[in-house]
């Protein structure tokens, strides 16, 4: 469709480095005004509603039209000419017919938690909260009735959660970085990167609500840069945010904010409780309902794993069910098969039936890991292949110390593979903010559709932008990391993954029906077991795969254990309790 080659050109001019940008739109305008020449045969009408719509993209993704060598817009045929784009976009969002009269379905801690923030915000004193609560307690159902309410009233609220695949649940919803312009390196004391008189700026200061999720798993100084630079936009210093109201929502169970070669102090000491604003926080906490839960034992063991409580052995170790556990012989390739299995049967049934590509994932604590399981189920995947290979550099090398060769060889976090193996209908997750406004935000999940030389055609399945197709290029990437090695790296690559398995980091926020666990070494962080296991919401649609370590190898292959139907299994779970209770 024209609005996705549109849409592409954009992302192309921010991203791709292009080095003829009027030769490129000369040679695509046609294709891409198709569907304004269609209601109207003038070529000027036409040229200028493209130009507002790329325009309108290049300003979400933090870019001005000026900058590049396009035609002149007039003003004229901007319908939205006087209202800052960021103000445009809320106001046009309209709640959703099935949120509208969620209020009405609150349960009590959620009524109670709906009703304390709405009398601030219809008080307009301004007010600082956080939810506090596990996984499936409601805090999204909340988020909603709260964000449909006000926007029916034609109120603005502004929805963000840190990580990408939370945002996309919520209407409207953006990363929290990339709706507030926090810069990723920061320290204590430091302020986002929008201006006092921005489009940013004049957006929060017309909010009525703004909601952050997943707060706990953001570092404490991107709270605090916000609180700074509201303050600042406000006029109003002595005032948390600046009197605004203002919801943060967490699970100090699950994973802490990621600290590189952090210590266990530091990472607590860069968690939203250590932050002068905690205090400041009106504290409202959902509780499970273990009775009308379709798994009360199962919920409740969770609660124990992310309190901490559940009975470890003299090891520290803790035993899971045996009904989630796939019995482990020894033999690490066709363990991981049998989970493959279990997570994934039937898959060349399946295959193209978005629903059970996306409604299933093996999660595991690191990336090679990870890897090792994605490369086993894109070669199991049936369908036509695609082999895109990246095109890598080391930055200011003009003796070549850095050849390609070594580069190839490289996979730093954060980035795409250098050899991406793909296949029609295989799912995928994004690796950077795209264009966050419209769904392409780092964690979202997206299925491949189609793929050329230079293009790959994808659709959003996931979240309030499910079933948008968009084109995504090449583009140079760099880590996120500069300390990672001695020499600054470039790759050109999509800025994809495949996501049939996935870190237990970048899990959270995700409910995934049917989750398998791979474990060949034991969690090394806190909340990491607990964030894995609870996932999905029933022990059935569970399973989980612990490679015993060092001496355990021997007993769990042993020939008389293999003949029982259960061997007890145990790891680790690493709770840092100090998180939970100060």
């Amino acid at each position: 469709m024209p609005s996705s080659l549109r849409r592409l050109f954009a992302t192309i001019l921010v991203f791709c480095e292009p080095s003829d940008v009027r030769g490129l739109w000369d040679k695509h305008f046609d294709a891409m005004s198709e569907d304004y020449r269609r209601n109207d045969p003038s070529n000027i009408v036409a040229e200028q509603k493209v130009l507002i719509d790329i325009r309108n993209m290049l300003q979400s993704m933090g870019k001005d039209i000026k900058s590049f060598p396009l035609p002149d817009i007039d003003e004229e045929f901007d319908n939205a000419t006087g209202v800052e784009r960021e103000i445009f976009e809320e106001s046009v969002i309209e709640p959703n017919k099935e949120d509208i009269n969620l209020a009405d379905s609150l349960n009590t801690d959620q009524k109670a938690a709906y009703e304390k923030i709405m009398s601030v915000v219809h008080g307009d004193e301004g007010g600082v909260f956080f939810v506090d609560g596990p996984g499936g307690t409601g805090k999204t159902f909340l988020y909603r009735a709260l964000l449909a309410t006000i926007r029916g009233q034609k109120k603005i609220a502004v929805a963000t959660a840190t990580s990408g695949v939370a945002a996309s649940i919520m209407p409207g919803g953006r990363t929290a970085h990339s709706r507030f312009k926090i810069p990723l390196s920061i320290d204590d004391g430091g302020y986002c990167t929008f201006t006092k008189q921005s489009g940013t700026a004049k957006l929060l200061q017309s909010a009525s609500l703004i909601i952050w999720d997943e707060a706990s798993m953001t570092k404490r100084q991107a709270v605090e840069a916000l609180d700074n630079s509201m303050r600042d936009i406000m006029s109003r210093p002595d005032l948390p945010f600046g009197g605004k109201t203002v919801v943060f929502g967490g699970d100090f169970r699950q994973v802490l904010p990621v600290v590189r070669k952090g210590s266990r102090a530091q990472i607590i000491d860069a968690s939203l409780r250590r932050s002068y604003l905690w205090d400041c926080m009106t504290h409202l906490k959902l509780k499970r309902n273990m009775r009308a839960h379709s798994d009360p034992w199962f919920a409740e063991y969770l609660l124990r794993i992310g309190d901490g409580k559940e009975k470890a052995n003299a090891d520290g170790d803790i035993r899971l069910p045996d009904e989630i556990c796939v019995p482990c012989t020894g033999k690490k390739g066709s363990d991981l098969d049998k989970l493959i299995d279990n997570v994934f049967p039937s898959l060349g049934a399946n295959m193209s039936d978005p629903n059970y590509i996306t409604s299933r994932a093996i999660l595991s604590t690191r990336n090679d890991c990870v890897d090792r399981v994605n490369l086993k189920m894109i070669n199991r995947f049936q369908g036509q292949e695609m082999l895109y290979r990246s095109f890598d550099c080391a930055v200011d090398d003009p003796h070549n110390y850095y050849p390609p060769d070594f580069l190839n060889t490289l996979t730093p976090t954060g980035l795409p593979p250098h050899l991406l193996k793909l296949k029609i209908n295989c799912p995928i997750i994004l690796l950077r903010n795209i264009d966050p406004a419209n769904g392409l935000c780092n964690g979202t999940r997206l299925v491949v559709r189609g793929f050329q030389r230079n293009v790959i055609d994808a659709e959003i399945v996931l979240g309030q932008h499910a079933g948008k197709r968009i084109f995504l290029p090449r583009i140079p990437l760099c880590p996120s990391d500069d300390e990672m090695f001695p020499f600054q790296f470039k790759r050109k690559q999509f800025p994809v993954r495949l996501s049939f398995a996935m870190t237990v980091n970048k899990a959270q926020g995700q409910t995934i029906p049917n989750a398998g666990i791979y474990f060949p070494e034991p969690v090394f962080s806190h909340g990491q077991l607990y964030v894995a296991l609870s996932r999905s919401t029933a022990r059935k649609n569970v399973k989980i795969l612990v490679i015993p370590d060092g001496d355990n190898k021997k007993t769990c292959s042993d020939e008389s254990k293999k003949k029982r139907r259960h061997v007890n299994t145990y790891t680790k779970n690493i709770v840092w309790k100090e998180i939970l209770t100060s």
